[in-house]
């Protein structure tokens, strides 16, 4: 894992929470996104080197929805980057860590991801980001 690539905050309302962190930052979003297999609209902020990413639910059944229906608003997970996600996965695996998603998918932001199962990860769910070459 190079470095955290973003952190992911799950939101009932994007446009209520754009205006909130862009007053936070001092600017505004550079990017909204809606990944419609995972029933999913993001935002994307700038803070420093860092990146943040609001996540709000476009179905009631996506797991957005269904970690808000649970635990509210707040911290979803946290993203890292990675050179290739296939030879991550396995190394993971070979570690004990429960991946969620074995064969990496299209997320937001040009990137293929893959998540680990937070009971393998203290509670955290942890994403794992790599850049798809174009």
């Amino acid at each position: 894992m190079n470095k955290i690539e973003h952190i992911g905050i799950a939101v009932k309302d994007l446009e209520k929470s754009n205006s909130l962190f862009a007053s936070l930052f001092g600017e505004s979003h550079y990017k909204t996104e809606e990944v419609t297999n995972e029933g999913v609209k993001t935002s994307f902020f700038k803070s420093g080197p860092n990146k943040i990413e609001l996540l709000e639910a476009t179905k009631p059944d996506s797991p957005i929805a269904k970690f808000i229906e649970k635990k509210g608003e707040g911290i979803h997970h946290i993203a890292f980057a990675v050179d290739n996600i296939k030879e991550e996965i396995k190394r993971l695996q070979n570690e004990g860590f429960f991946v969620l998603n074995e064969t990496p998918k299209k997320g937001a932001d040009n990137k293929l991801v893959a998540f680990l199962h937070p009971k393998t990860t203290n509670g955290v769910l942890i994403e794992l980001c790599q850049e798809i070459e174009e």
